[in-house]
């Protein structure tokens, strides 16, 4: 009977960044997508005025991405990179 060889299965990390589950050797230049800034509630820099919320406004209407100016909180992020593993820390 021939022996059979299994090989231990790839660990995986949860990235920092996008809390996506990864391996290291799927971890590419552009696997995570990510915001590099906050998500706040302030005037975006090229206004003069803080947003005034409206009644029929969703809640998240008078803030967004610092990096990017999105105002939805589940925007896709505007940057990739490496995932970063808490491990790596």
């Amino acid at each position: 009977m021939a022996e059979v060889s299994l090989s231990p299965p790839e660990q995986t990390s949860i990235c920092q960044r996008c809390k996506m589950s990864f391996s290291k050797a799927s971890n590419t230049s552009s696997s995570c997508r990510f915001h590099p800034a906050f998500f706040v509630s302030r005037r975006h820099d090229d206004q003069k005025r803080y947003y005034e919320l409206g009644p029929n406004d969703p809640p998240y209407a008078a803030k967004f991405y610092d990096c990017c100016g999105a105002e939805d909180p589940k925007a896709q992020g505007c940057r990739t990179s490496y995932h970063v593993s808490y491990d790596d820390t």
